[in-house]
């Protein structure tokens, strides 16, 4: 699987200051009432500068309700703040893990499969072009037509998802009332311009909305409403987290770091920018720095957003049992079916990843048994159900995806299950898959996105093979992560470059990390540098690990092993 990322948490709305005796205001969530209460409890906000002529920019409030432009905007950085777990007072952290081993919706859908098809066909026709086109249609797809047709969103269940008061309720950015909550607040802008909470909230919920839908033409209209709140309340910590947020979805970690530690500085309980930190030392491949990130923010804010990210920098670290520990952890103290679907999600993940794919079917079934459009479990099932033999369910369930949101990694998988299948016209519509991956990439650097390593993944076995190694060394260059260093070595063994490759394989593999597509591709470069010992010993582990890591890359292990066995 792609690299995965710990920002689909839903978003809770305590995200603000230390644990205290006063009583708190009443922030709602996602009843209807909740804009006219929201309204009241900012008015005293707005009161001191009502003498100032200042309506909400229509730049930024319209242009979410009406579609974007197709030339404007990284979907797996997301939001970095999170779940409705209640506040830590009846819930200790994790000291003790430290050393342990007909709808609108459907209607959209259907105009995104359309435009798909046509971007795949221009994409075949003539692939020198297809970029500027693909992006226009692919602009379509991930919007539901808004783009072209100027108007209309995914239809939401919830009429006021989202606090007019600038909190969003648990679990709202999970669901699909988000687009009705993005309403909501616009309308409330509209009415309270001067409501800075608001503008930080309806920013982070551009994010989300972005990150959700594969549409990145969402994160300039996020950074205006971010930058309007900092124009009303300079320095407030919400938009700040929300800065820092927005950074790490454009894979701007470096940046994200920044915002993060400004807004700790004003509040060093914001639970998103303490989640935000995390994210970008992990991205940055800091990871002692990460783990001790992952400490402080236990200590200041446990719940199920800082224990999931406590146990992904576990993994990362080799720790396989405690990042499983925390994670069950988590998941008995998620209540919400956001929070349920998302950790259930990331147990399927990790259960994915050490090979026991009855185990992540099983997570993946409590997952969509909390919330059944859940696309981060819906493409984790696919992925297991292919590795488990049931081609057939993997291709469905990953065709259900990428109609929804083409994004790279379920776009990828799906065009390589298409190849490994090999029915009549199966390569065409790999090729469709693969052209849809470029079209993603060219709108995401439109909106200001660095979606290089994204490129780089994709092309190394699907594209320019020459692109993927420029992209991978821009990448690390910005940070040494594992997946940079394994993103570089691929590239460069696609290349012919095998000793200088084989340097950044070991890295990838360094940590400790249980990763079978790294441990593939270190037994593959090994063998083509004539470390034939070496190359069985990764190899073998690589498909020991996870025999069904990838349709294509599994076969070719088990070739290259069996051909490196006849040789002894």
């Amino acid at each position: 699987m792609p690299p995965r990322t710990t920002d689909s948490t839903p978003e809770r709305r305590d995200d603000d200051r230390a644990p205290s005796t006063d009583p708190e205001p009443e922030t709602t969530g996602a009843r209807e009432g909740d804009a006219a209460a929201g309204t009241e409890s900012t008015e005293a906000r707005g009161a001191a500068a009502e003498a100032v002529q200042d309506r909400p920019p229509t730049a930024v409030l319209d242009a979410g309700e009406a579609g974007t432009r197709a030339g404007t905007a990284h979907a797996e950085a997301g939001v970095a703040g999170d779940p409705g777990a209640s506040r830590s007072g009846d819930r200790p952290g994790l000291s003790a893990f430290a050393g342990s081993g007909g709808s609108a919706d459907e209607d959209d859908a259907g105009q995104r499969v359309a435009a798909m098809r046509r971007a795949a066909d221009g994409g075949r026709r003539w692939r020198a072009l297809h970029l500027a086109g693909c992006a226009v249609l692919l602009a379509v797809a991930v919007t539901g037509g808004a783009v072209a047709v100027g108007g209309g969103q995914d239809g939401g269940t919830g009429v006021d998802a989202v606090s007019a008061a600038g909190a969003l309720s648990p679990g709202d950015l999970a669901r699909g009332d988000l687009d009705a909550g993005i309403a909501s607040l616009q309308k409330h802008l509209r009415a309270q311009p001067r409501d800075f909470g608001s503008w930080s909230t309806l920013g982070l919920a551009y994010v989300e909305q972005a990150r959700t839908k594969g549409d990145p033409s969402r994160y300039p209209q996020a950074e205006r409403a971010l930058r309007r709140s900092l124009e009303l309340e300079p320095g407030n910590d919400q938009a700040l987290a929300g800065q820092a947020a927005l950074a790490a979805a454009r894979h701007d970690f470096p940046g994200a770091l920044h915002h993060a530690d400004r807004a700790l500085k004003q509040n060093p309980y914001n639970e998103r920018a303490l989640c935000t930190r995390i994210d970008a030392l992990v991205e940055l491949g800091r990871y002692d720095d990460a783990a001790k990130a992952a400490d402080t923010a236990d200590d200041r804010r446990p719940g199920v957003p800082v224990f999931t990210r406590y146990a992904y920098v576990r993994e990362l670290r080799g720790d396989v049992r405690t990042a499983r520990a925390v994670l069950k952890r988590a998941l008995g103290s998620a209540s919400a079916p956001a929070d349920v679907a998302y950790v259930a999600t990331a147990l399927g993940q990790l259960a994915w990843n050490q090979g026991e794919y009855k185990t992540a079917l099983g997570h993946y079934a409590r997952a969509l048994a909390a919330d059944d459009a859940y696309l981060p479990a819906l493409e984790g099932r696919a992925r297991a159900q292919a590795a488990s033999g049931d081609r057939a369910a993997a291709v469905a369930g990953l065709e259900q995806v990428v109609a929804r949101f083409p994004l790279p990694g379920p776009l990828v998988a799906l065009g390589e299950l298409y190849e490994d299948r090999g029915a009549d016209g199966d390569r065409a519509k790999a090729d469709d898959q693969y052209a849809l991956v470029d079209a993603w990439t060219a709108l995401a650097r439109a909106g200001g996105v660095n979606a290089d390593l994204d490129s780089a993944m994709a092309a190394a076995d699907h594209g320019d093979k020459k692109e993927a190694l420029r992209s991978a060394r821009a990448e690390w260059d910005r940070r040494h992560s594992v997946h940079t260093a394994d993103a570089l070595a691929w590239a460069l063994h696609v290349n012919g470059r095998d000793e200088e490759a084989l340097p950044y394989a070991r890295r990838a593999t360094a940590t400790g990390y249980r990763n079978a597509v790294f441990l593939y591709h270190r037994g593959v470069i090994e063998r083509a540098t004539g470390d034939e010992r070496a190359a069985r010993t990764h190899l073998k582990a690589a498909l020991d690990l996870n025999p069904g890591f990838s349709p294509l890359g599994a076969r070719e292990a088990r070739t290259a092993l069996k051909d490196l066995e006849g040789n002894r």
